[in-house]
């Protein structure tokens, strides 16, 4: 069974930062590809960064690309989104997701359709 819970959300200012974390549990990093996805109130949920499984590649949208940085821990089976200089833009429910197929090919993707299992989401609300 595989599970994501993401956790570390919260209130920031606007250039503030935070760390999201995802643990993954029933299967092992080395095998899935894990993404973050994003849905604003009234919005598509959209794709935010991505990091593959055999060689931890990373993939960034343009609108996050020099402030957020997407890491790892297999020793603790985490994914991690480090966040800084946070917008009002950036105030979504935060997804952790995992992807067997991209987990079999190593390769990235942004699109939520290549993921199979959700996490349920941590609010992230940036505000002065």
């Amino acid at each position: 069974q595989v599970q994501l819970v993401e956790s570390g959300g919260g209130l920031v200012q606007p250039g503030g930062s935070l760390r999201l974390s995802c643990v993954v549990s029933g299967v092992t990093l080395d095998h899935y590809g894990i993404g973050w996805f994003r849905q604003a109130p009234g919005k598509e949920r959209e794709g935010v960064s991505c990091i593959s499984s055999k060689e931890g590649r990373t993939l960034y949208a343009d609108f996050v690309k020099g402030r957020f940085t997407i890491s790892r821990d297999s020793a603790k089976n985490t994914v991690y989104l480090q966040m800084n200089s946070l917008e009002h833009e950036d105030t979504a429910v935060y997804y952790c997701a995992a992807s067997a197929i991209l987990g079999s090919t190593g390769a990235g993707s942004l699109v939520r359709h290549a993921y199979g299992y959700w996490g349920q989401g941590t609010q992230v609300t940036v505000s002065s």
